[in-house]
């Protein structure tokens, strides 16, 4: 770059199974343990329920069950990361459950590649890029893009 400063950014890493994700510091609100959700009835298996955060109904959803891995156990590392998602033009709240969060990372543009192309009956757009961190790989999310318009729409319901 002219001002000889590369592009960088902050991710929070967090734990889905064996592997590493990361969410856009900007995005993410906070993160708490797990605590009680209380269920929805009618809503898809990955939506775990809704969650009281400081007098705010907020829907949380399992990743794990989203991405197809199985379900997310309670252990003491759970936690649920409150990150601001786009839906329909305006910023919805929302609790994404996570095996345990790692660190906040910086990620300089050179370390990111373009998510990989596994064909067309393949979706990676939900995928920003792929960070690399001391030889590990990190999927970097775009958390806009994880939920279909009718996915978010029934959260935004439920909540």
């Amino acid at each position: 770059m002219a001002n000889g400063q590369a592009d960088s950014r902050q991710y929070l890493t967090f734990m889905l199974g064996e592997e590493v994700f990361a969410l856009d510091i900007e995005k993410v609100r906070e993160v708490i343990d797990y605590t009680t959700v209380t269920k929805v009835p009618q809503t898809p298996d990955f939506m775990r329920g809704v969650i009281n955060l400081r007098g705010n109904v907020v829907p949380v959803v399992d990743l794990r069950l989203k991405f197809g891995m199985s379900m997310t156990e309670k252990t003491v590392n759970t936690c649920v990361i409150f990150t601001e998602v786009a839906l329909g033009g305006e910023t919805v709240l929302l609790g994404a459950m996570a095996d345990s969060v790692r660190e906040v990372l910086d990620l300089e543009s050179e370390e990111i590649e373009p998510p990989p192309h596994f064909g067309a009956r393949l979706s990676t757009e939900f995928i920003r890029g792929m960070g690399k961190h001391e030889d590990q790989f990190i999927i970097i999310l775009d958390i806009d893009k994880i939920f279909a318009t009718g996915e978010l729409d029934l959260m935004a319901d439920a909540a």
